[in-house]
């Protein structure tokens, strides 16, 4: 029996067309084929207001888009999160979808003071995949894939998200060889509903 799995397009462009669409593309199509159940959450297209203050993050009811979101995450046993490394981070309109799809009540509990509060997406893994024009070595090592290394365990694991496993796709536009080799091992991450 397949994974259902909760496909995360966190390009900003919604006119599409981009090598991380290519990538989702793939790994959605090569999941279907292989009996996982894909949903696809496409950022850029949703209605995305930016949250001002801890108030708003706590108490303002989310747009519709944002429920249905929810509600898709919450169906998932696995999510794929791909977009393009934008000024060393995850673009702006990604983030603003994290920070309004992940409140308390829904990703993390109301936490006693002192306390830490407890993630409520437990039981769900996920894949981190990045896109950068940079070679993925270098900004494994000189910048210590800090940005990367926050969503994982700040943003996602803090959920209850785990395991989260990464892949970080440098020098997209190389050689054409290169990235077919990539999309054939987003297929193969697709199959296997990882």
């Amino acid at each position: 029996m397949g994974k259902r799995i909760a496909l995360i397009q966190g390009h900003p462009d919604p006119a599409g067309g981009h090598f991380g669409h290519a990538l989702a593309d793939a790994y959605e199509r090569a999941a279907t084929e292989a009996g996982h159940e894909v949903r696809v959450i496409d950022v850029a297209r949703l209605e995305l207001p930016l949250l001002r203050n801890a108030r708003e993050w706590e108490w303002k009811p989310a747009s519709a888009s944002i429920e249905q979101a929810q509600r898709t995450i919450a169906w998932a046993e696995h999510l794929v999160v791909v977009f393009p490394l934008w000024l060393g981070d995850m673009p702006a309109v990604l983030k603003g979808f994290l920070e309004q799809v992940l409140r308390p009540g829904f990703a993390i509990g109301k936490a006693a003071p002192g306390r830490m509060a407890k993630g409520l997406l437990r039981g769900r893994s996920a894949r981190i995949v990045v896109t950068m024009g940079m070679p993925a070595f270098f900004y494994a090592i000189y910048y210590r894939a800090h940005s990367l290394k926050s969503l994982k365990r700040n943003i996602l694991e803090f959920c209850g998200v785990s395991p989260v496993r990464t892949t970080v796709i440098g020098m997209v536009e190389g050689r054409k060889e290169a990235r077919e080799d990539w999309l054939t091992r987003l297929s193969v991450l697709g199959v296997q509903g990882s």
